[in-house]
């Protein structure tokens, strides 16, 4: 959903795809809604103890405001329609106060207004008509889910008594940014089409594995790294699938789960012992979710086995590795592969 407000936009980006008790009850209470000149519809208290306050703001607005401009709240925030179906909730799927924007006002009647309205500390629940947020001049047709929901938006913030700089908000986006990820991650993972999807994927998988030719290169690539573990004097252990792995190190954390990303490090070489990959050349870990295609089978099976800050041997065949294809002019079609890895962190 997109709003006609800039301050929208950036809520909706900064806490990724978002109850609210306390605000709740006082939805339900505390008289009918006052109304700006612009339209929007409110009702604000201010905290007393345990308790909440009605407060009420003057018909030109709050006139303290321009000391606010340019600083920001920190809040929860929670987005429904007229019918209760919640739309975003940072408190469940942040889990910490997200920065809101105080922004000086060029346009009424949005949430930018409502935001100005509210004082440190403040709680307030806000109804917009979905036509003041959704210009019909914009040509954006109004979504069909928010016509079915009472045609109506309800905007419920809850805030901390204090005020946060741009600087402190910025710092604050990385945790939330990886909490948000987290959060749509979690979602999809319990989605039934994410289910069918990954059973999917390994049916292919399984298929693909199971072809003659694959399984020709399988007994090929097990007999070269038999003799490299020999040769090399290694103490491994081996999957089914046909990967050798030896911890060097043990951790003493988790281990990682399908669908959560993971911080690695690593040196990749041919048997040979030419480095075709590292991350030191990053400078820092590669990261990844688990389990979600986005690295070399071979990695998604052995990175899964290693509880964090492990360090490990992986020795990948060629058919869990690049295959046929190979990868550029480092890794030759067919190539078995050696993978110092460190689990650094999972999140």
């Amino acid at each position: 959903m997109r709003f006609s407000s800039r301050s929208a936009r950036q809520l909706a980006l900064a806490a990724g795809l978002l109850g609210f008790a306390s605000l709740t009850a006082c939805n339900k209470g505390g008289g009918d809604f006052a109304k700006t000149k612009s339209g929007i519809e409110y009702k604000i208290f201010k905290k007393d103890g345990k308790s909440y306050e009605r407060r009420e703001i003057g018909p030109d607005g709050d006139p303290t405001y321009k000391d606010r401009v340019g600083k920001f709240l920190l809040g929860n925030m929670q987005y429904r329609t007229g019918k209760d179906s919640v739309l975003q909730n940072t408190r469940r799927d942040v889990g910490l106060p997200v920065p809101l924007p105080l922004l000086e006002l060029k346009q009424k009647g949005a949430p930018d207004e409502a935001l100005s309205m509210l004082q440190p500390g403040d709680s307030g629940v806000f109804r917009f008509q979905v036509d003041s947020l959704i210009k019909p001049k914009s040509g954006q047709p109004v979504p069909k889910f928010l016509r079915n929901g009472g045609n109506v938006v309800m905007m419920f913030v809850s805030t901390e008594p204090k005020l946060i700089t741009e600087a402190e908000a910025k710092a604050m986006q990385p945790e939330l940014q990886k909490r948000a990820m987290a959060a749509q991650m979690k979602q999809r993972l319990a989605s039934p089409e994410y289910k069918k999807q990954m059973e999917a994927q390994k049916d292919a998988q399984a298929k693909a594995m199971a072809a003659p030719a694959v399984q020709a290169q399988l007994k090929k690539d097990d007999a070269v790294l038999q003799d490299y573990i020999k040769k090399n004097g290694l103490n491994v252990q081996k999957t089914p699938s046909g990967i050798y792995y030896q911890v060097l190190k043990p951790g003493t954390g988790p281990v990682p789960k399908a669908g959560q990303t993971v911080s690695v490090n690593y040196n990749g070489t041919l048997l040979s012992g030419k480095l075709f990959d590292s991350s030191d050349k990053a400078g820092k870990p590669i990261d990844f979710p688990i389990g979600q295609g986005a690295v070399i089978p071979g990695w998604d099976e052995g990175i899964a086995l290693l509880n964090k800050g492990s360090k490990a041997i992986l020795l990948i065949p060629s058919s869990l590795a690049y295959g046929t294809r190979g990868a550029g002019a480092d890794i030759p079609a067919d190539s078995p592969l050696r993978f110092e890895v460190e689990l650094v962190d999972i999140q």
